[in-house]
């Protein structure tokens, strides 16, 4: 499943294609069909992130002043991939089509698939609305505030890595972030939420806005510090398809980066949890 970057980065990448131009929407596949057409032809004049949750804010009827909002989130399978120029003859299970990024009298200059999604639907403003307010902060976001979530932290038995993953806890982080980053600050992931100390908590949140930002400009997920680099270590670069540098995530049985030790994985949270018992003792 997708971490809160790569459907921050999705929401500037559609934004910067269709952004301002009527787009021409389809339901190739038919699911969504009924929603394609009311919006076909409108303008595409926002898009927004909070967590997981991809939102494009599309002009209302001329009377009214809200926007109509295609709520995507694209859960296990889901994709949404660009293309430039005519799209070609749909292919698969296309759930929405988007054409458009130029005036309607030009060709079009670009378009986008989207396949798979576990929820496409169209909303209103208060419905959008409603959507954000059942989710935690996201560190991507500047209306975040961290307390929120400390106040559910600092009260809970709950292990802080799956509270980490509890999307109405802190929205957007996943499997590789949450390993990632209580892995960089030395927490054993097995530790309750309420043993973790205000400061703790201060500098996990500070690390996530930091890592998750340079999610979104590079996207893909490094989390490594210069020091340990494979060029920095001399060490060979990791093969994944996922990409990127990290220290535990999908490492287990292989020597920390950092003490050597071997890394372990378990199931937590109906996810694989990756951690060095070394680095991360409680």
């Amino acid at each position: 499943m997708p971490e809160g970057h790569t459907i921050h980065r999705l929401a500037q990448d559609i934004g910067e294609r269709f952004g301002g131009w009527p787009v021409r929407t389809s339901s190739p596949q038919g699911r969504f069909t009924e929603s394609a057409a009311r919006l076909d032809g409108r303008p595409l004049v926002e898009t927004d992130a909070h967590g997981k949750h991809l939102f494009l804010g599309f002009a209302g009827p001329a009377s009214a002043g809200d926007l109509d909002w295609v709520h995507i989130h694209l859960g296990l399978y889901g994709t949404l991939r660009f293309g430039t120029g005519r799209p070609p003859a749909p292919t698969g299970q296309i759930r929405l089509r988007m054409v458009g990024g130029a005036d309607p009298d030009q060709p079009p200059a670009h378009h986008a698939d989207l396949r798979g999604p576990t929820r496409c639907e169209v909303l209103t403003d208060k419905e959008k609305a409603g959507v954000g307010d059942r989710l935690g902060p996201d560190p991507l976001r500047a209306d975040a505030d961290p307390d929120r979530a400390w106040s559910r932290i600092s009260r809970s038995r709950v292990s802080v890595a799956a509270l980490l993953l509890d999307q109405k806890v802190v929205a957007g982080v996943g499997n590789v972030y949450r390993a990632e980053v209580l892995f960089r600050h030395g927490i054993d992931p097995y530790r309750p939420g309420r043993e973790l100390t205000r400061r703790e908590w201060e500098e996990v949140w500070a690390d996530l806005c930091a890592l998750m930002r340079q999610g979104v400009r590079d996207n893909r997920i490094d989390t490594v510090r210069p020091e340990h680099t494979p060029e920095a270590m001399s060490r060979a670069p990791r093969v994944d398809d996922h990409g990127g540098e990290v220290y535990v995530y999908r490492r287990a049985r292989q020597p920390c980066h950092v003490c050597g030790a071997e890394v372990r994985t378990a199931d937590l949270a109906a996810r694989n949890l990756f951690w060095c018992p070394d680095c991360q003792r409680r």
